[in-house]
């Protein structure tokens, strides 16, 4: 694994480090509160190319690896985890599923808007009875000549209300199990869509989480993604990604947990000496830091392997168990390091604990991790 960035890498780390300072850091805390969609600066990364960084330019994309991509995710989460997990939907689960398996015609009129950023993207698996189980579908799609029939709803949705397209996995034929289940791309504009509840959260509150319901929704037999049957396996293989980019996601907040610790502890007093003169603090920050890096690595050594084209599944999966629990743990101590200061929202380290906790959840909880190492590890 190359450890060393290319200059391209270097180039992308300081165009995200940019955007995120001058776009995302003034608003971030307000958005936070009032839960407000960051529009404004989801079309800006599109337009800088971020929102279909490993989708080749042919296609509407930025034609990147996807070390590129996980640099610039944890620049942006760093900053703004609800802006990077908006980014990651986009990237990870929707663009790359419609590139690996998507026809010529839903390349060409759903993919290129989606990786240029003219459009926004959703991925909708989880419904009330089948969050880490999958395979427990109760959305229906009924092949009706040309076209199939969706009903059924979704929860806890990312992108869902601002989305422009959405990624419904459904079952069309339940006596097959997970082979019965099969992927559709629909428009938002599509009669009997609807956007549903919108969750209210305890972090990430700048994106937006929702349901979505679908009532005799007939959506173009043209919009199935590789074949009637695939749907769990589409899922799948494109979550494998996406845990990568979650993964950087948590790098991002753990680096902006660690680097407001060093901040505070250079400028706080206690018992006439700074905080950063204590060996308790040094402690604190140098087992932060080194986790922190270790994280890093995980992530870039799952990204390398995508990239190489070889097997990833159970890196990815390690990368985002250790990682998103090192995002927590650095919030903490971070919290810690702030005493009283980091209990309030005057100070950002408090936001970051709340970020940081959905790490350990979408996209596979950590428990769902280890099954997925552990069977790698266990497997002839």
């Amino acid at each position: 694994m190359r450890i060393e960035f290319t200059e391209t890498q270097l180039m992308i780390r300081e165009m995200a480090r940019k955007f995120a300072d001058e776009e995302l850091a003034p608003s971030a805390a307000d958005r936070d509160e009032r839960e407000e969609f960051p529009a404004a600066a989801v079309q800006k990364l599109g337009e800088l190319g971020f929102m279909g960084m490993m989708v080749p330019e042919a296609h509407g994309g930025a034609g990147l690896d996807t070390v590129s991509y996980v640099i610039a995710m944890e620049e942006i989460s760093k900053v703004d985890a609800s802006c990077g997990v908006i980014m990651s939907v986009n990237n990870s689960l929707v663009c790359y599923g419609l590139l690996e398996w998507g026809t010529d015609f839903q390349k060409q009129n759903y993919l290129l808007p989606l990786a240029s950023g003219k459009k926004l993207g959703a991925f909708a698996l989880s419904e009330p009875e089948a969050g880490s189980d999958a395979t427990n579908q109760r959305t229906t799609a009924v092949r009706d000549g040309d076209w199939y029939i969706l009903n059924g709803a979704k929860n806890f949705i990312t992108n869902g209300a601002h989305a422009d397209v959405v990624l419904v996995m459904a079952t069309t034929d339940r006596s097959k199990g997970a082979k019965g289940i099969s992927t559709f791309i629909v428009e938002k504009s599509t009669p009997g869509f609807t956007v549903a509840k919108k969750e209210r959260k305890l972090g990430i509150r700048s994106s937006d989480t929702v349901s979505l319901a679908f009532q005799d929704c007939r959506v173009p037999a043209k919009n199935v993604v590789g074949g009637e049957g695939f749907g769990f396996k589409f899922a799948m293989k494109t979550l494998d990604g996406g845990r990568i980019g979650i993964a950087a996601q948590a790098v991002g907040i753990a680096q902006a947990s660690l680097e407001a610790s060093l901040r505070y502890a250079r400028q706080r007093k206690a018992f006439g000496k700074h905080l950063a003169d204590f060996q308790a603090i040094q402690f604190k920050i140098a087992d932060m830091a080194t986790r922190i890096e270790a994280a890093r690595l995980l992530v870039l050594r799952a990204a390398s392997l995508k990239d190489a084209d070889k097997p990833f599944s159970q890196e990815a999966a390690m990368a985002k168990l250790f990682a998103s629990k090192v995002a927590v743990d650095a919030a903490l101590e971070a919290i810690q390091i702030h005493g009283g200061y980091g209990y309030i929202k005057e100070y950002p380290v408090e936001r970051y604990l709340r970020d940081a906790k959905i790490t350990e959840i979408y996209e596979g909880t950590s428990e769902v991790q280890r099954i997925v190492i552990s069977r790698g590890l266990l497997k002839d």
